[in-house]
């Protein structure tokens, strides 16, 4: 079996990248048209139900703006009840032509179901589920004084996509709707200072939110199954693939090797979007 797996360890590589060259033309033409075709039938958005979990700050704010100016009816979902009746009323004035608010922790499962139930009883149907909240920790896994701490993030990120996710599908099958799910390159490129985040892959833009959120907006009307934003951190997963050491490197000396990122500075608290 070792013998095995050393002859695949050579031929396969060499096989993958004559397959690679061989089709890549087709893949490209392919892609080209896919993406033009996509962008002359985009969705329109008019009088869709959407769900946006963490729309009280950040991406899940800045997309509930985009939806409302394409005309969309918004259930905002966020801990933070005044921060959510805020991101309402600019929706509304936007041109949402219905936003209700529910405040909840989405950890919670009994939570979840309340806020897809809450759509369904206000709206009668639901059409797209944006998973977006997420919490981010800035600090070392080592400087941590408890590590069930890290329990929450885990429940956030994870299963609070997984609970909404589960109790939305039945209704998005019916209406044939969409789920979309704010995730981060942190997942296949882990970065210092979050490895449990990167555990969780939850999203965290290296953009302008505004930026970031209206191509997360275009690509979800076009209806695409992935988007890289920016889309230059394509290239960072082949080389990440080609020489993982480097990237490793870099990253650690960008986050953990400058003066400024000392260890005194290190337990920042978390970046959140609730």
């Amino acid at each position: 079996m070792d013998s095995v797996h050393k002859l695949l360890n050579i031929v396969l590589p060499l096989i993958s990248l004559f397959l690679l060259f061989f089709f890549l033309p087709a893949i490209l033409l392919f892609k080209i048209f896919n993406s033009i075709s996509r962008s002359v039938f985009c969705e329109n958005v008019s009088s869709k139900i959407v769900l946006i979990t963490g729309a009280s700050s950040g991406i899940g704010e800045h997309l509930a703006y985009e939806y409302a100016k394409g005309g969309a009816c918004l259930v905002l979902v966020a801990r933070r009840e005044k921060q959510l009746q805020e991101v309402a009323c600019k929706a509304r004035r936007l041109g949402s032509p219905d936003v209700i608010v529910e405040t909840g922790d989405v950890s919670k499962v009994e939570d979840c179901k309340r806020f897809v139930d809450a759509a369904l009883n206000h709206f009668g149907k639901l059409n797209h589920v944006v998973n977006n909240a997420g919490i981010a920790p800035l600090c070392l896994f080592e400087d941590a004084d408890n590590v069930e701490d890290f329990a929450p993030i885990m429940n956030t990120n994870f299963w609070g996509s997984v609970y909404c996710t589960r109790f939305a599908i039945p209704h998005l099958r019916k209406s044939r709707g969409k789920i979309i799910v704010i995730a981060s390159i942190a997942q296949w490129s882990p970065i210092p200072r979050l490895s449990i985040y990167s555990a969780g892959m939850d999203g965290f833009p290296v953009e302008s939110t505004e930026g970031c959120t209206k191509a997360i907006f275009k690509s979800i009307c076009r209806g695409d199954r992935y988007l890289f934003e920016p889309a230059w951190e394509r290239t960072i997963y082949f080389w990440n693939l080609l020489c993982p050491e480097v990237i490793e490197s870099f990253s650690r000396w960008r986050l953990l090797g400058r003066p400024n990122n000392s260890k005194s500075n290190s337990n920042s608290g978390a970046l959140k979007s609730d």
